[in-house]
């Protein structure tokens, strides 16, 4: 067999092997391995290659973003402030038809820019939103469509672990796509909480609910001590950053401890939390570090079978456009999230691309935006979006199925693909913090 053919036989088996539910580095690192082997017919190389690969992925000093803001994450959630943004966001919301749900889309884009994780806002809101909408009289479907449509925010809005990702296999700076990523962010909260009045107006039966007039106000004092505390940590860590004040590392670090220190001062998180939360660091650190190790192994693959090469001689040969390449980019994807999570549709699908990218003169980092809004489709689709069944397994409750979950977030997947649209038609949304 050719190297071409051994590439493309690979690309397949790697997606038949973690669809069938082996685990995805290892899937990647094998196959890889395995192929290298084939086409130069010499195993001494093939693990020659997968010493560099891991070399290269655990001394690289970016890599420390990774325990870092996984642990930064672990403790905000652990210390409440979640719940407590969520009050916040609910007393304002309350008097307006779908206001809980805006409520919820809101806390959500805060709470994910200081945990950078999809999962743990959707376990988060599932416990303290889901349950307050049901109260209000709020459709089901509604009440966890919302939670499952906001929750992919963590994974836009930086510190996102998918940015991470992309970040090592891209090549890009990680400072660079957290500052990408923020306008994408804001701009996606903002179109949903648009969906939800547009839903609450014109299909009042799917959304549900009732307006409660008589409110009790929080006072400034108390609003102050639930919103400063998480506002405080963003502003170290984003604005350290923009400002070049830190570096990604650097900010990674400093909202670890601030993180740490006001979860402390409030008495919210005991020793067994904290001890929890180092534990969960260094899973989450080194479930990533195999992910990263079994990518790079896997980009050198592609690189010797050729296949990025002839993607882009099959594009330009037929006189692709830039709008055909892209749909053709996003159907792939969408069509690998109905069966794989987004660390792998990363993985496997932009090391493909990358070439033809940078040949069409496009930058990698608003590239980076358009693939994680894309991948992150996929959390929200059948059969395999991880976030609906989070919400699904976290909420425990008989009546509300499976099915129930997704048929609410099917609108949340639709505006994102909107959003995804106007992303790539402007790639100025994704690159303005960086001009």
């Amino acid at each position: 067999m050719t190297p071409i053919e051994i590439g493309l036989i690979s690309v397949v088996a790697i997606v038949f092997l973690i669809y069938a539910g082996l685990y995805i580095p290892i899937a990647l690192g094998t196959v890889s391995l395995v192929s290298i082997w084939l086409m130069r017919d010499n195993f001494t190389l093939s693990l020659n290659l997968l010493k560099v690969a891991v070399g290269d992925s655990a001394m690289e000093y970016s890599f420390a973003t990774i325990p870092l803001f996984t642990f930064m994450g672990l403790i905000v959630s652990k210390a409440g402030l979640g719940s407590d943004i969520y009050e916040v966001m609910t007393q304002r919301f309350r008097k307006v038809k779908g206001g809980i749900g805006m409520a919820t889309v809101g806390a959500n884009a805060v709470f994910a820019a200081v945990t950078g994780s999809s999962i743990a806002s959707a376990s988060v809101f599932t416990k303290v939103s889901v349950p307050e909408m049901m109260a209000q009289d709020y459709n089901p479907r509604f009440a966890v469509g919302v939670v499952a449509g906001s929750s992919v925010l963590g994974m836009i809005i930086p510190p996102s672990a998918m940015l991470i990702i992309y970040s090592f296999v891209s090549e890009q700076s990680v400072g660079d796509m957290f500052l990408a990523g923020v306008i994408p962010g804001i701009m996606l909260a903002v179109f949903y909480v648009g969906a939800i009045w547009f839903m609450a107006r014109y299909t009042p039966n799917f959304v549900g609910g009732r307006v409660v007039e008589d409110t009790e106000w929080m006072s400034s004092r108390e609003i102050a001590s639930k919103t400063l505390p998480t506002l405080f940590i963003i502003t170290i860590v984003l604005g350290g950053i923009y400002t070049g004040w830190l570096t990604a590392v650097e900010a990674g670090a400093t909202g670890g401890l601030v993180a740490l220190v006001i979860a402390v001062l409030r008495r919210s998180m005991s020793l067994k939390s904290f001890w929890e939360a180092l534990l969960e660091t260094g899973h989450i650190t080194a479930a990533i570090l195999f992910l990263i190790t079994a990518a790079s192994i896997y980009s050198r693959m592609l690189g010797m079978a050729g296949l990025p090469n002839q993607l882009q001689d099959l594009l330009a040969g037929n006189e692709a456009s830039f709008w055909t390449i892209m749909i053709l980019y996003v159907l792939l994807m969408l069509f690998l999230g109905t069966l794989l999570d987004t660390a792998s549709i990363i993985l496997i699908v932009v090391p493909l691309f990358l070439p033809l990218v940078e040949a069409m003169d496009m930058s990698l980092v608003w590239f980076g935006i358009v693939t994680v809004v894309g991948a992150e489709i996929g959390l929200l689709t059948p059969p395999l979006g991880i976030s609906c069944f989070v919400i699904k397994s976290t909420l425990n409750d008989d009546r509300i199925s499976l099915k129930d979950v997704f048929m609410g977030a099917l609108p949340f997947a639709f505006v994102m693909l909107i959003a995804l649209f106007i992303l790539i038609e402007f790639p100025i949304l994704s690159l303005a913090l960086l001009n």
